[in-house]
């Protein structure tokens, strides 16, 4: 059985979204493993002081390895539309799938997923686009991300489908997960 993952962002000694984290580790475990877990990351991740870190935590039914290095923010700027039958409902160590959609990101930064006629995901991150009115996000994703979830909770985002051409036709596009947060792209490129 495969190992599943949270990437969680540690800023100035606290673990951002840790709630969120949480949530979807014991969900998965229970969904996976058929077993009742209450695990807190807090218990098991020492946050450094100052900085901003990257701190990765591999699990299956217990926890497996927890490692934190320097967290350095990747530039996103153009993204590559592909189109695929993707299943990848937890956050799993084998991402053989998504790497291959990845690898036909040609010059672009990184790939956005449709599936069945629908925007998902890119390869790392939740997506959103502004209607002149509101953020909305996939109600379908590739992956219930945390930040995702928080901006639902908090009603910053709402979930409703967006077909290819919703997106082309945004003045306005971002993309959010644990370690970016919610980030809006300008001067965004698609290359179909």
């Amino acid at each position: 059985m495969s190992l599943f993952f949270e990437t969680l962002k540690i800023e100035n000694g606290k673990i951002l979204n840790l709630e969120q984290h949480n949530i979807r580790l014991n969900r998965t475990i229970n969904d996976i493993y058929k077993k009742k877990t209450e695990f807190d990351l807090s218990h098991f991740v020492e946050a450094p002081d100052e900085k901003t870190y990257r701190c990765k935590v591999i699990y299956d039914e217990n926890i497996q390895s927890i490692d934190i290095i320097a967290y350095k923010p990747r530039i996103f700027q153009s993204f590559k539309i592909v189109h695929s039958k993707i299943n990848y409902p937890y956050k799993s160590v084998d991402r053989e799938e998504l790497d291959k959609l990845f690898e036909q990101k040609g010059f672009c930064d990184d790939i956005i997923i449709v599936k069945d006629g629908l925007i998902c995901d890119t390869s790392i991150a939740n997506i959103a686009i502004y209607d002149g009115e509101q953020w909305i996000t996939p109600k379908k994703p590739l992956l219930h991300g945390t930040q995702r979830a928080k901006l639902l909770k908090d009603k910053l985002i709402i979930e409703k489908d967006i077909k290819v051409k919703d997106m082309k036709n945004t003045a306005r596009f971002a993309i959010m997960n644990a370690l970016i947060g919610f980030h809006e792209i300008k001067d965004i490129k698609f290359e179909v």
